[in-house]
Formats: structure tokens, sequence, C-alpha cells
């Protein structure tokens, strides 16, 4: 192959590797198969257009038109016939529509979408022809990389605090594999390399300049990627996170979460795991009963419970959508309200309170996201914060709601919002509960109703083992759990009913002093939100109302303990019975699990946290085996491929050229003489291997007859064996002195014979030692290591005298004049 189309080869593969950062937006490998065989098609169009001799344009239009045809394959309308048709580019511009709306409502890592997946496979497969170009046909591998950077582009836009480092080490050694590539094929244009004393070298073999070249370029990329992350920043930086305080909760520790996700109670969790109660908020209203604070949600559903995503919207700034006017019914009270943030709560979401219009002394910084319906930053947290806004508070009827209705199937809000994890219990306990219910609120209203003290929910931090079934599964069958089970169980339910549900996470309203209201770390909680087309989110709480601090509840979703009906007037009216209890009963009652409410942004809605000893203990053990078994492998590879050399070769050759010796007698030099002598030469190498496995001496100042003969003394070889180890001291003494080697010999099955015959004469002990842990592999390496130390030495040695040569006074010898 030419260096050409091995260029072209290596140019497809470091775009892939150029696109690992993708990996930290999908949440499958899915976009991975499909960028794999889209690139892997356009560099075999290359390639064949370069192996028939194409003009540069042809081949540029080959790759262009195998890329439309590879997504038209991927994503077909369904009106081709192989080829694109007009409405081929129609439904491409809708998946680009699609791709808009989808980066909009998805948070990453978004799901395999048609839209997002076509984007992808077309921006990778533009790359790749755009590297092609410039490596191949330009000849400028270092303009290749702009494209290839242009890929890492993507997630430093979406990731703003954290951007994952593994990708770009990835994507950087693959820039600096076509580098490599491109200066090797630059040298090879010059001829083949050859030492002092006119051995050939292989153009892979290195060289003292090379592995100089090489060192830089690993020194110079740590470098890039280590001291942008120990420097520290107005963000934090590695240097800044070792050095923060270990109770300090901000945005270089457990605030930010991993990967660009927002921990939701990562910047709780130190305090709210604490014995004392401490207060995080002070919260003054002109809202006589209001309700809960919320600061986040999480809308991500997986076997492993919900997640959140991170939010994204405008800067506050610009104005906040104003909830009046666009709902089909309800009233609406506008408040005000005062929040001042102890230093106790640093977060990067502020809490506020659903359908927030108008917000003041917050500053610059600070963003609005209308969809999950929060107000977050990026650069500052809530810590000491002190600010103000206008809310309205929405009441609903029960015939008012009645009036929603349903989603149709393609609502973008239902196919988000409604998708869950398989589960036989709860799809059969969902359809018996809203069987005969005709309306959407309805049916909220029956899963509603289902977590009552009637049908045996009791509110506990200690929750029953999951046991062997799923985790939401076994809550409902134990009925015993606190709030995070009861609102990720309602919201699983309701999305299993086809209504779009998700998690809410804030405080309740704590204690009133005076005219303000005192929120402690014992007031987190999190609650159901339900989506009712004409109302937008309505909140559920699912959670026993007598357990906890500061509960409320509402007209439509009133509690399901009271002895009797609710009275309350408003949305944000509270019940007295269940308030009263609440406070009077347990006024300190901790709403959170067992480890604090949530952790990694994920509702845990199992019942005992796992312990993971055996897995690691496992995990360990395997480790253990496979570093043991390394030595073993190493030999079998060695083996197979001396094995694969000495396999006899055909066809014969018809001509060769003579070697004239100036006499009577030529030397006739044939690949099939080459060949045996390679062949002698590899078997003789792992003879002498094979003696040193079964502890017998190798003295490499015999000739080989003499080392065959001895070997069949010491060991006492007997007929098959013994005419093998000849047979192969033969071979090697013919490859070395005699002008014919030995050919057609069965090297390899004289090999297995010598083998068995020494595994047959040596102890057990010596058979286990040379299978697990050959010698002949150990010695190696005990060699490379002893000449690593001597160069290392040397090195440092020259070093040192150049340290000691250096004189600070050179520099200052001419300032005297």
């Amino acid at each position: 192959m030419t260096g050409r189309r091995r260029l072209g080869l290596v140019a497809a593969g470091a775009t892939l590797l150029a696109a690992a950062p993708i990996s930290s937006i999908f949440e499958t490998w899915g976009w991975l198969m499909r960028c794999i065989l889209a690139v892997g098609l356009i560099a075999g169009a290359a390639l064949l257009a370069r192996t028939l001799r194409f003009p540069v344009w042809a081949q540029a239009l080959s790759m262009v038109m195998v890329l439309l045809l590879t997504l038209t394959w991927m994503f077909p309308s369904g009106h081709e016939i192989l080829i694109p048709q007009p409405a081929t580019f129609g439904h491409f511009a809708d998946l680009f529509t699609q791709a808009g709306q989808d980066t909009r409502q998805y948070g990453v890592p978004v799901p395999d979408r048609d839209g997002l997946l076509f984007i992808t496979v077309l921006g990778i497969g533009s790359v790749a022809i755009a590297v092609d170009l410039l490596t191949v046909v330009a000849r400028r591998p270092a303009l290749a990389g702009l494209p290839m950077l242009a890929i890492y582009s993507v997630p430093v836009a979406i990731y703003v605090d954290s951007v994952p480092v593994l990708p770009f080490i990835i994507g950087s050694v693959g820039f600096l594999w076509l580098l490599v590539s491109d200066n090797i094929d630059r040298v090879r244009r010059f001829g083949r390399r050859f030492t002092g004393d006119g051995r050939d070298v292989d153009v892979w073999e290195p060289s003292p300049l090379a592995a100089a070249g090489r060192r830089l370029g690993v020194v110079g990329v740590a470098s890039a990627v280590l001291l942008p992350l120990l420097m520290p920043t107005v963000t934090g930086g590695l240097l800044s996170q070792i050095t923060q305080s270990g109770s300090g909760i901000g945005t270089g520790g457990a605030g930010t979460g991993t990967g660009g996700r927002i921990s939701l109670f990562a910047a709780l969790n130190g305090n709210l795991t604490e014995g004392e109660t401490v207060p995080v908020i002070k919260l003054t209203t002109n809202e006589q009963y209001p309700f809960y604070l919320r600061f986040g949600v999480a809308d991500q559903l997986t076997n492993l419970g919900f997640g959140n995503r991170n939010p994204a919207g405008n800067s506050v700034n610009r104005g906040i959508p104003d909830p009046r006017g666009g709902t089909a019914g309800g009233q609406f009270e506008q408040y005000h309200a005062q929040i001042e943030v102890s230093d106790n709560l640093k977060q990067n979401m502020l809490p506020i309170y659903s359908n927030t219009i108008k917000t003041s002394d917050l500053g610059g910084g600070w963003s609005y996201d209308p969809n999950q319906q929060v107000i977050f930053s990026n650069r500052q947290t809530s810590k000491g914060k002190k600010y103000n806004f206008d809310y309205v508070r929405a009441t609903y009827t029960e015939a008012e709601l009645r009036t929603a209705e349903p989603l149709t199937k393609d609502d973008p809000l239902r196919t988000q919002f409604t998708n869950t994890p398989h589960d036989d219990y709860v799809d059969t306990l969902v359809a018996g509960l809203v069987k005969g219910k005709t309306t959407e609120y309805d049916k909220i209203r029956a899963l509603y109703d289902y977590f009552s003290k009637e049908r045996g929910f009791s509110y506990s931090l200690s929750t029953q083992p999951a046991g062997s079934s799923s985790d939401i599964a076994a809550f409902l069958r134990n009925k015993v759990g606190y709030c995070q089970q009861y609102a990720a169980a309602l919201a699983w339910m309701a999305r299993v009913a086809g209504i779009p549900a998700r998690v809410a996470f804030g405080f309740t309203k704590g204690n009133q002093q005076g005219d303000s209201w005192i929120i402690t770390n014992r007031n987190a909680h999190a609650w159901t939100e339900v989506y009712l087309k004409g109302f937008g989110w309505i909140p559920f709480d699912a959670t026993p109302a007598a357990s906890v601090a500061g509960s409320t509840r509402t007209d439509w979703a009133p509690n399901v303990d009271a002895p009797a009906p609710s009275a309350s007037t408003s949305a944000g009216a509270a019940l007295p019975g269940a308030s009263s209890s609440a406070a009077a009963g347990n006024p300190d009652a901790a709403d959170r699990g067992p480890d604090g409410p949530g952790l990694a942004g994920n509702v845990d809605i199992g019942s005992q946290p796992i312990s993971y000893t055996a897995l690691w203990i496992a995990a360990g053990l395997a480790l253990l085996i496979v570093l043991l078994l390394i030595p073993a492998v190493r030999r079998l590879m060695v083996r197979r491929r001396r094995h694969a050399a000495t396999v006899p070769k055909a066809p014969k050759v018809l001509a060769a050229p003579r070697v004239s010796l100036g006499g009577e007698h030529d030397i006739v030099v044939t690949p099939e003489a080459v060949r045996a002598r390679h062949d002698a030469h590899a078997a003789w190498d792992e003879l002498l291997d094979t003696m040193i496995d079964f502890r017998i001496p190798v003295d490499p100042t015999e000739t080989p007859r003499v080392t065959a003969q001895r070997l069949i003394t010491d060991a006492v070889l007997l007929e098959e064996p013994a005419t093998a180890a000849t047979l192969l001291g033969t071979a090697e003494e013919r490859a070395r002195y005699a002008r014919k080697p030995l050919q057609g010999a069965e090297l390899t099955v004289a090999l297995h014979r010598v083998r068995r015959g020494l595994a047959r004469s040596a102890t057990r002990r010596t058979r286990f030692v040379a299978a697990v842990f050959p010698p002949s592999v150990l010695l190696r390496w005990r060699l490379g290591l002893a000449e690593f130390s001597t160069r290392a030495a040397a090195a440092s040695s020259r070093l040192r005298d150049s340290t000691a040569r250096f004189s600070p006074r050179r520099l200052l010898a001419n300032r005297g004049r």
C-alpha cells in the first residue's frame, strides 16, 4: 500500500478518535456505530479513487457522494430506491428541525433521537472528508487539526463548568498519530534507511531522533492537559478543589456533580446529614400560607431512578414569562417575596416559587429555564444571596382540572416525560387504579389517593429491603418510605398512565417567626409535578402530611389521611390539621433518606443501600488473576508468532538472481532460501526459550549441533523428541554456515515434539512455572528493565554534569566592563 493510501486510512482513524468527545453527549453508543460505518465507507471510497488514479476533484466528489448515500440509507424517508430522491432532502430538513427542537428540550446525555444522530453523522463525516483532503491531498496534516478541534468544541459549548478531559486526550492521540504518520511517509520518500554497518532499517524501527520527538510530544500533550487543571481559576481548578475546606460545599466540590450534570442535593448534603438543625433560608412574603420553595426538578427516568439534566435558558434580565392568560382556567393571585440565603446553602440554583414573574437584586450571571422553571448560574452560587421576586399563585378547582384533555402521542411533552422502564407489577397496579377513569385529572387523583394510610402506607427514614424485585415495586409492596420515594413512585406511576410527570426539589414552608418563615435543613423536601394540558405543571405531594414539617396541601390534592375534607380555599392554603400536626407533633422531622435527600442528582427509590464490598473484592481478584496471567499470555503470543513463521510457504519461484563469488560455484539466492533461513532462526529462538523455560542452561558460545546434542543428553530425550532436537540443530547450523539452508523440514512439528519430551522428563513444579511464569519472558523483562535503568542513570549523569558546568557568573561576566 502506497503512502497516500495509508495516510487516508490513518486520517479516517484519527477522525474517529477525535470524535471521542461526542460520547459525553449521548446516552448510548449508537452514534459511534453509525459514525464508524460512515467514516469507514468514506475512507473506502477515497482508497478506491486513489487506486484508480482519479483526479483530486473526483476523489472529493466520491467521498461526498458516499456520505450522501450513507445518510440516505441510515435515515430513509421511505421513498428512496437505494439513491436519494427529492423527498429525501425534505426529510433531511425535517431532521434538522427536529434536532433543533431536541437541543432545546433535552439535557445531556441525550437519547438516540434521529435528528441528533443525523447531524452527528453528517458533521463527523464532513470532518472526515476535510481531514482526508488536508492530509493526503494538501499534505497539511497540521491544518487537519482545525476540523478535528471543531468536534471537541461541541461538548465545550454544552459543559460550561466541567469539560471532560479524557475525550480530549483520546482526540489528541489521534492528531499525533496523524502527524507521525505523515512525517514517516515524508521520510520514506527519501528511500530506505541504513545503519552504519549497512543493515537495512525498517520504516517503523525507532531511532534516537524519533524517540526524542515522541518524548517531546508526550510531554507537550501532558503539559497542555494537566497545567490548565492544576492552575487555580475563578471556578476552581484541581489545586483549588484540593485546597478547599472539607466542610465547604460549592462549585468546586459537591455542588456540581460530575460530567457537567448538576447534583440537586449535593450542595445541601453536608448540612442535611448533620445531627443539628441548620437554618438555610429566611423567607418574607405577603402570602398568608405559602407553598413549597423549589430550586430544581428531576425529569430523566432510568432503571436507577430519576435524574436531573442541566438547565438552559436566557438571562433573567430579559424577563420571565407570565403564566396568566395562557391557561384554560383557574384564579391567580400575585404576591411578593424576599429571600435571604445563609452561608449554609451554597449551590448554583436559587430557591424560588413556581410561576415567578419578576426578580430584582439578583445582579448579573443568573438565567431562567422556562421548562424547568428554575433560576440558575454557571458562575455564581446562592451563598449569602439576598433577593426579591414577584410570583403568582394559581388556584384550580377539581372541575376545572377535569377539563384537561390528554396530550397526543406525538406531543414532545408526552414523548419526553412519559417514558418508564418496564415493570409488570407497577404496570398492573396502575392499570387497575386508573381503570374506568375518563379524564387525566381523575387518573392522577386515583394514583394520588392510593398513597394513604388506609392502603397501609406510612412514613419512615428506615425503609424495608427491596429484595429481588425492582426498587419501585419493592416500595409499593412494602409501603414504607420517605419523601423522595413517594414523589418518585407517584411520578413513575403517572408516566405509566400516560401523564407527563417529574420530581420537584425544594423546601417546605418551615416555621413562622413574626413576619418571616425560617426554613432549615429539616425542611428539604421532594414532591411530584404532573402536566395537564392547558394548566401546566401541577404539584401533587403524596408524602404523608403528618410526618413532614411544614407540609402543605391544596384543593385538587387534599390530605388523603385527613378525617374530613380539606377546607383550603387557595392553592397556597395549608390544611390547618396537617400543618399544625406536623409542626407540633414533630417540628424537626427530617424529610430525608438515610443518607440525606438525594445523592448525585438521582432520586433513589430503592429501599436499602447496596454494599459493593463483595463486588470490589471480586474485581480485585479478577484484576490480580489477569496480572498474573500476563507472562503466560506473552509467551503464547511469541510462540504463536514463531510457529506461524515456520509454516511452509508455497509456491516456488521460477527464476532467481545469482550472486557471483568469482569462482566456478555460485550461490543461488532465491526467496525460498531466504524464507528457509528465517524459518530456521525462528525455530531455533523458540527452542532456546523452551530450554530456558524448562531450566536447561543455554550457552551462546556453542554451535547449534553441540547445543542440540547437550539438550538430548541433559533432558534425556528419546526417539522422536531426540530426532526433532537434532533436526532443529541441523536446520540452524545450515542456516548459519551452509550455502543452501535446509528446506522443507517440519520445524513446527519438531518444536512440539521437543516440548512434549521436555515436559515428560521435567518435574510438576517446572512444568507449572514454564506454563504460568515462563522464565524466558521474565528474563527478557529483567534485561529490559536493567537496560532502561542503565539509560536512565546515564541520562541523569549527563544532566548532573551539565548542571555542574553551568555557572550563573557567566551571565554577569560583562556587567563590570
